[in-house]
């Protein structure tokens, strides 16, 4: 059984940064990739970018190219993954998810979320 723990998220202005984290504890949790989703009032919940199980390759959707860094570190039994965002904007707010095991597919290089292990969320507010 893998569980989830987010941390960070918060008010900041626009043109600020924030960092989120969200660790997986549990058997074999270095093994697998994981992701960062981010839901907008009334939006439906959408990719931000993913990690794969080693840390070496990563994909960020077009609106946080060039501004978000995602980073994991992985121990024995537990992987932290990390969400560095930079000059964020009001369209950045939203309640950010974290998501374990999800399907990597190289050839199209992207990732499908694993159904069973989310985050509780994280709130980010942006002002403007």
């Amino acid at each position: 059984q893998v569980q989830l723990g987010e941390s960070g998220g918060g008010l900041v202005e626009t043109g600020g940064s924030l960092t989120l984290s969200c660790t997986a504890s549990g058997p074999s949790v270095n093994k697998y990739a994981m992701a960062w989703y981010r839901q907008g009032p009334g939006e439906e919940r959408k990719f931000v970018a993913y990690i794969n199980w080693s840390g070496q390759r990563s994909l960020y959707a077009d609106a946080v190219q060039g501004r978000f860094a995602i980073s994991r570190n992985n121990a024995d039994a537990k992987s932290t993954m990390h969400l560095q965002m930079d000059n964020l904007t009001p369209e950045d707010t939203g309640v950010y998810f974290c998501n374990f095991g999800g399907t990597v597919n190289l050839a199209a290089d992207t990732y499908k979320p694993g159904p069973d292990y989310w985050g509780n969320g994280a709130l980010v507010t942006v002002s403007s």
